[in-house]
Parts: C-alpha cells; sequence; structure tokens
C-alpha cells in the first residue's frame, strides 16, 4: 500500500508522523509525497486554533476531491477535540492523538473493506506513554526523541490539554537506550520534544526531574549534541543551570515561553509565573552559560490586553534580549475560557505584532552581531544560496563555503551576518 501524510502544527506531530512512517515502513507499505498518487492518504491535524481545523478540513476535501478512490484519514488532535465535528465530514478512518501504532493497523483495515472506523479514547484517561520510534527531521543530521507528553497547565487560550490529556513521561532508562541507538544510526543532534517537555518526571513520582533526563541522555550518546524543547521558565534554576552547564553537548539554547511581559495579561492567561520570575530564568542562563541563545513566544492582543498593558509587554521584551522570537496575533479558540473574554479588535492586534516584531527585529541583530568573531563547532545540513548551511549549538543559521559537508562537525569562525545567518570561514586542521 502507499501512503501519503500532511502534517499540521508542532514537533510533537512532526515526531509522530515519522514514527507512523517508520511503523509503515516496517509492515512493508510505501511511503510517498503527499503530491503523488497513493492508496490512502492521513491528515495528522493540529487544533491549536480555529485556523489549524480549517485548514485539516480543506486537506480532506482536497483529498477527496483528487483522489476519490482512495482511503481518506484523518488523525490527531483535530478529531480528539472536535469529534463531532469531524463526524460530520467525509472521512473514512477517524483517530485521535493515542496509539499510533494502533492506527497504522486501522489504516490497513480501512484500505482492506467499505466502511468508516472510528478510534477516538478519552484523553484524560491516559496514564501510560506510547514509546514511538525516534527518528530524524534530515536524514543523519538532526533526530527528535519524544519524552513526554500531555499537560496539565489549562491556560485559558489553549485546548490543548483536552487533545493530549495528562503528562506522561518516557522512561529515563528508555530515552536513554533510544538516545544511544540514535547515535549509532549517525545522528549528530538529537532535539527533546513533547508537549510540556518541562513536566518531565511528573508522573513518575520518584523524584526525577527533566535535568536528570538530560544529564541520562548526554551520558548515553556522548559527542551527541542535545537540543532541548520549550521550556516553562520555572524549570530554570540555579541547580537546573548548573548542572547543565555542566554538560559539554547541551546547546545553550532555550526556549523560555513568555507569552506576555505584563503580569495582568499572564494572570488572565492563567500562566504559572510572572514577570519577575521570567527574568530570573533569563538571568541565571546569561550567569551560567556564555551567551546563550534565549528565545520565545509571544501573544499580542490577548483579551481585554489595554495599550499600557502591551507597553509593559514591550518594555519587557526588551529588557530580556532575546535572540529570536515567535509573534502571533492573538487567535480565538472556542471552547476555552479566553474566548469569551472580551475581545481586542484585529487591527489592533496586528499593529501590536508590528510593534513587537521592530523590538524583536533589534534583538536579533545584536545578538548575531554579537556572534562576529566567536568561533563556533557547525553541524552542517545542506547546501543553500551557493554556500553549505548548518547550526552553531547557539541554534544560529551559519552560511560558509564548503562542499560535501552534510552532517560534518567543523570548526567555523563567524565573520559577519547579512541580518538572518550567521557567515563563516571554516578553519582548517
Amino acid at each position: 500500500m502507499k501512503v501519503a501524510i500532511y502534517t499540521l502544527g508542532c514537533k510533537v506531530n512532526q515526531y509522530e508522523t515519522q514514527a507512523i512512517e517508520q511503523t509503515l515502513r516496517a509492515r512493508g507499505h510505501e511511503v510517498v509525497p503527499f503530491t503523488e498518487e497513493a492508496d490512502a492518504y492521513v491528515i495528522n491535524s493540529c487544533s491549536v486554533t480555529a485556523v489549524s481545523d480549517q485548514k485539516s478540513r480543506q486537506m480532506l476535501h482536497r483529498v477527496r476531491r483528487q483522489h476519490p478512490d482512495a482511503v481518506a484519514a484523518l488523525c490527531g488532535c483535530y478529531p480528539q477535540t472536535h469529534a463531532e465535528d469531524v463526524r460530520a465530514l467525509d472521512v473514512d478512518l477517524i483517530a485521535g492523538t493515542g496509539d499510533r501504532i494502533g492506527f497504522v493497523e486501522l489504516l490497513e483495515e480501512a484500505a482492506e473493506k467499505k466502511g468508516r472506523i472510528e478510534a477516538i479514547d478519552q484523553s484524560f484517561e491516559r496514564r501510560v506513554f506510547e514509546v514511538l520510534p525516534a527518528g530524524g527531521l534530515e536524514e543523519r543530521t538532526r533526530a527528535m526523541l519524544k519524552v513526554e507528553d500531555g499537560c496539565v497547565n489549562f491556560c485559558t487560550y489553549c485546548i490543548i490539554p483536552y487533545a493530549r490529556g495528562p503528562v506522561r513521561s518516557l522512561p529515563l532508562t528508555e530515552a536513554a537506550r533510544q538516545a544511544a541507538e540514535l547515535r549509532e544510526e549517525g545522528y549528530r543532534e538529537i532535539v527533546l520534544t513533547g508537549i510540556e517537555i518541562s513536566s518531565w518526571g511528573r508522573d513518575l513520582k520518584d523524584g526525577t526531574s527533566l535535568i536528570d533526563l538530560v544529564e541520562a541522555i548526554c551520558a548515553a550518546a556522548p559527542g551527541v549534541r542535545i537540543r532541548l524543547g520549550s521550556l516553562e521558565p520555572r524549570t530554570v534554576t540555579e541547580d537546573f543551570c548548573r548542572r547543565a552547564a555542566a554538560l559539554p553537548d547541551l546547546c545553550p539554547q532555550f526556549h523560555l515561553s513568555l507569552q506576555s511581559g505584563c503580569d495582568e495579561t499572564l494572570r488572565r492567561m492563567n500562566r504559572k509565573y510572572d514577570t519577575a520570575r521570567y527574568a530570573q530564568s533569563v538571568a541565571l542562563l546569561n550567569q551560567y552559560f556564555d551567551r546563550p541563545a534565549i528565545t520565545t513566544d509571544l501573544i499580542c492582543g490577548f483579551p481585554e490586553e489595554t495599550e499600557e498593558e502591551f507597553s509593559q509587554t514591550l518594555e519587557f521584551i526588551a529588557s530580556c534580549g532575546f535572540a529570536q522570537m515567535h509573534i502571533f496575533p492573538y487567535s480565538v479558540r472556542p471552547g476555552t475560557p479566553a474566548a469569551e473574554m472580551p475581545q481586542v479588535p484585529k487591527a489592533v492586534k496586528e499593529e501590536r505584532c508590528h510593534r513587537a516584531a521592530e523590538t524583536a527585529a533589534k534583538m536579533r541583530r545584536a545578538y548575531l552581531e554579537g556572534c562576529v568573531g566567536q568561533v563556533y563547532p557547525v553541524l552542517f545540513e545542506q547546501p543553500r544560496d551557493g554556500k553549505f548551511f548548518g547550526h552553531a549549538p547557539n541554534y544560529m543559521e551559519v552560511l560558509a563555503d564548503g562542499e560535501g559537508l552534510h552532517n560534518q562537525v567543523r570548526t567555523v569562525e563567524i565573520t559577519g551576518t547579512d541580518g538572518q545567518a550567521l557567515l563563516g570561514r571554516i578553519l582548517e586542521g
């Protein structure tokens, strides 16, 4: 059977898609691009916003229009959170966010017989982490390792706890085993991902936390870069930083989710920290690491956000010196408390995004310019614009002259920047 998969959403979805692909190949099936003819088309959906839901429906309609005889399957967060809406669509297989291996078996069943198949469980009843095969984003260069699933933070704008259920952790010994396997397969970098990796270990109730996991993975895969996914600011403590800084393979890039730089807005979001605690995390990282790249997310125009509150946010982000920011206008997610709050006009949200982006661009330029003259081990990935492209440990993009550098780590002196990436010269010897 030829199967094509289209993935929407976060790195966890990407990870789970590649796990499904690996399982399909292991069972004798062929995975083909979504643009090619296939026997089955799978849409691994996201439901973080209403727009995400719409994109999933659009892809499903396109499959039905272009490939009317093929099996059409929809899985992921959209069916998990909006099962009734999905049941109204013309789809052969409906599945949620659980049992990815079982999903492959159901896909085989759907290809053999007519009739709809549905497999949606109760996400809040999940207690066991589903171990899936780890794999790469780029062949033999960077791999993802999902170490956690679920979230119990219940931010007022977010539906993901309902889609993913409670926190479940990949056992430490299994995480170390998979990391060692990825090293043997030739990957040079492993990205630890999950819905909320800061919560890793909470369900294990043995006293272990994320830093214990990171130490174990670094020990199991020496010489392989370990990069952390998004962190909750309260994870960054003195103990965390002291132990993390002692790990030579841990990348000094930390994505600390912010969302707002105003305490009142953070309270309405039901975030579990304030700006003082966030600033403490930034200070600790800068104390223990040499010019770490601290990156973040920001939502502009959250319900009831005033101009004064947004001004506080602008002032706060400027004080953090972020290396990069992802900036979004608030998007209504029906079914969440924030959707019922008084909304900020669209034009105001867009204007605030523009102002925040200007501040972010200044900080990024400053960070890149501060890298000039530094020497980094760069993991090269592929040719681009007549040069070879890779990433420094701080995840800044680097372009340098060279050929045949795929999956090689070379020492590079940074000679300049084009405003978006670093320009470098490979040091021989």
